[in-house]
């Protein structure tokens, strides 16, 4: 991603936390399945939030969070669900080649 917008995301943005309940239990079988989204130093943030947005229907302040997240940590867990909508969701995130992988587990 740009790093000229990184000033403003800075003053703008907390500290992603994900919430107990974003990083599932790990017991529920249906979302066994998450979608990482991976840094790759091509996109804009603003790209990144809008297909965040598109694939996953969040909330645009989620979408933020886990832009920068990817940010400053090179990865994040953008969604969590069935096998069937991960791929949904990371198909659509690929669609401006932004780097995916479904992980199960």
């Amino acid at each position: 991603m740009n790093s000229s917008l990184l000033t403003r995301w800075k003053a703008s943005l907390p500290v992603p936390v994900k919430k107990e309940s974003e990083q599932g239990s790990g017991t529920d079988t249906l979302d066994a399945y998450r979608v990482v989204l991976f840094n790759d130093e091509e996109h804009s943030f603003d790209e990144v939030i809008e297909q965040i947005i598109k694939a996953t229907q969040c909330s645009r302040q989620n979408a933020e969070r886990c832009t920068w997240e990817v940010h400053t940590r090179g990865r994040s867990i953008v969604y969590f669900g069935q096998m069937s909508a991960c791929l949904r969701v990371s198909a659509i995130l690929e669609e401006i080649a932004l780097k995916t992988e479904i992980q199960t587990g």
